[in-house]
């Protein structure tokens, strides 16, 4: 039987992961390490429960279950903006923990409808707030990010399914089919979740972490154009939101031509809107009405141009070129040159044409 020792292994897999985590990124992993313990907790009580059922893990398994998607959730809220609202997300555990204590007097699957609603509900917020780029997030590690949200939405949405399937199992077919069930659960949902989480901790500086309570503490005493966060402001659609994207691009590009800021390859949007005093959205989508693209895209531009200035007037290597564009890997770097150039960096270096 698959399912009986499959949830303890994954669990100890899961625990060893989050230690791992915890330790090699201290100050970026404390969301993502507290939801892999959770979901090894989660997996657990799910085991025990199919192995001797006893009454406690009957009633703490819907409470853990719906615990997962609210802090999945705010594992890639907290990458999108400085702090994001708890209180209000924990409504749909504690209303998982009120129908356990009452599921005498309630129908037998409201609890399992209302977890299955849960997984919809931030499996589809998730889709949704990957449109956006996150602001916490070094710009190279954007499009990584984004697919991590996408996944972890999209599993999110599997879990709902499995949840249905597992509900009508056990409610229609006397849970022929529930360890098999529970078996696709673990080996594919959960190491997803965990996996797509753990690319926040990555990609995150610890230095804009380090930040986040500074910028919050000081918000009330900043300047009028500091203070206008995305959520105070007022959007105008006319001439004079036309002026403002300009300025905000020409300052943007100061910032880029003159100060090389794209060289520090932990440079954040957050970290961008800090060095500009315009907030990180502004910025945003000042940049992708101007070039058209996301402003990884255009901040990768500036980098390869820097790098192609090296390459033909330099004898730097490749590995200390892209080092000093603000590139962390040749992989990536490699990927966004030919993606610009259409050629790889020796390519380019050993070509005859002049430098454009």
């Amino acid at each position: 039987m698959l399912a009986i020792p499959l949830p303890f292994v994954a669990a100890l897999l899961l625990l060893m992961t989050g230690i791992v985590l915890r330790y090699r990124y201290p100050h970026t992993s404390q969301k993502p390490f507290w939801l892999i313990i959770l979901c090894a907790l989660m997996v657990t009580v799910v085991g025990l429960r199919w192995t001797v059922d006893i009454a406690l893990f009957r009633f703490l398994q819907p409470t853990l279950c719906a615990s997962v998607p609210v802090a999945a959730w705010l594992c890639f809220a907290g990458a999108h903006r400085s702090q994001s609202s708890t209180h209000l997300h924990w409504l749909g555990p504690i209303a998982g923990l009120v129908g356990s204590l009452f599921h005498e007097y309630v129908w037998v699957g409201t609890v399992d409808v209302w977890l299955i609603l849960l997984y919809l509900g931030y499996g589809s917020l998730l889709l949704k707030s990957s449109l956006r780029v996150p602001e916490q997030v070094r710009l190279t590690d954007v499009s990584k990010v984004l697919v991590a949200e996408r996944v972890a939405g999209v599993m999110l949405l599997f879990s709902a399914m499995v949840d249905g399937v597992l509900s009508y199992d056990i409610l229609l077919l006397n849970a022929q089919h529930t360890n098999l069930i529970l078996s696709i659960s673990y080996l594919v949902l959960i190491p997803a979740v965990v996996s797509a989480v753990m690319v926040i901790s990555i990609s995150t500086p610890a230095e804009d972490i380090t930040k986040q309570a500074l910028t919050l503490r000081s918000s009330s005493q900043l300047s009028p154009k500091e203070a206008n966060t995305p959520e105070t402001l007022t959007v105008i659609l006319d001439d004079d939101q036309v002026e403002e994207t300009a300025q905000v691009i020409a300052e943007f590009d100061v910032l880029m031509k003159d100060h090389q800021v794209f060289k520090d390859p932990d440079l954040s949007l957050n970290r961008l809107a800090r060095k500009l005093g315009i907030p990180a959205r502004k910025i945003s989508s000042a940049v992708n009405q101007t070039h058209h693209q996301n402003i990884s895209k255009v901040i990768n531009a500036y980098r390869i141009e820097h790098a192609k200035t090296l390459l033909k007037q330099t004898d730097k290597t490749i590995t200390e070129i892209f080092l000093s564009s603000g590139f962390q890997t040749k992989s990536n770097f490699n990927r966004e040159f030919s993606r610009i150039t259409g050629q790889t960096p020796s390519e380019f270096r050993s070509s005859p044409q002049e430098l454009g």
